[in-house]
């Protein structure tokens, strides 16, 4: 199958226009006629996904390996060392970042994975303005998330309404209509700021709030007649206990 009837398909069910002005989806590495023989779905593109799978894989991706401007090739450092293998394999990417999360992550997290219901939405933010017990939306983000611990702010013991918005949202927090917003990547300043505004925050996480990305898609590639193979991405973050 050629890169580019895969990429017009994956432009149906999540039109790449929707990303925004600073994103950089789309086929990252590749050209339209290269044929593919198969699909790794991934969070992230690594050396060692490159290394571990054979030549003509395209790696679909949520996050972009190229997303700044590229001032040099230098082949020991990141993106360029993953770029040159995939180029040698003859591998290609296809990067579906914010499109993907307006019309496929942020609906499947807050659905499938939490349970939770739709009651607004606004592009990357879903709200549910049900009443909430704290101990409650704890106790289930720990159960769905893998969480044993997260950061807080302005902590509330009764909820009227929770939100959220996958991966690094906390600069939306003016959008959101409930005592609550889950999100990850929270900041020092906006924390501060949701403080301010008596609007509590959980930081769920960039890793563990987008981990979700392949189950999210994998149904819809059902329909191409190519295999698909589902690559579980590792958090590049650890955490230490002293």
């Amino acid at each position: 199958m050629q890169l580019g009837a895969i990429y017009e398909y994956l432009d149906e069910i999540s039109p790449f226009e929707l990303q925004e002005k600073w994103d950089n989806s789309g086929i990252l590495v590749g050209a339209k006629d290269q044929e593919i023989k198969r699909i790794v779905l991934a969070l992230d593109v690594t050396l060692e996904l490159a290394e571990e799978h054979e030549e003509d894989t395209l790696f679909l991706v949520h996050h972009p390996l190229i997303f700044s401007p590229l001032k040099q090739m230098d082949f020991d450092y990141y993106p360029a060392n993953i770029m040159r293998r995939l180029i040698q394999k003859n591998q290609s990417v296809i990067a579906m970042h914010t499109n993907i999360d307006k019309t496929h992550l942020n609906r499947y997290v807050f659905e499938r994975v939490l349970g939770l219901r739709i009651d607004k939405e606004a592009e990357f933010m879903l709200q549910d303005t049900r009443r909430f017990a704290t101990k409650e939306l704890y106790a289930l983000l720990g159960r769905k998330l893998g969480l044993d611990n997260f950061k807080v702010v302005n902590e509330k013991p009764e909820l009227s309404g929770v939100a959220l918005t996958t991966g690094s949202g906390s600069s939306m927090m003016d959008m959101c209509e409930t005592d609550c917003f889950l999100t990850g990547d929270i900041k020092y300043h906006e924390a501060m700021k949701a403080q301010q505004q008596d609007l509590m925050l959980v930081d769920i996480g960039h890793y563990e709030s987008e981990k979700f990305f392949a189950d999210a898609l994998s149904s819809d590639l059902k329909n191409l007649d190519i295999s698909v193979i589902i690559s579980n991405s590792k958090n590049p973050f650890k955490t230490v206990a002293l």
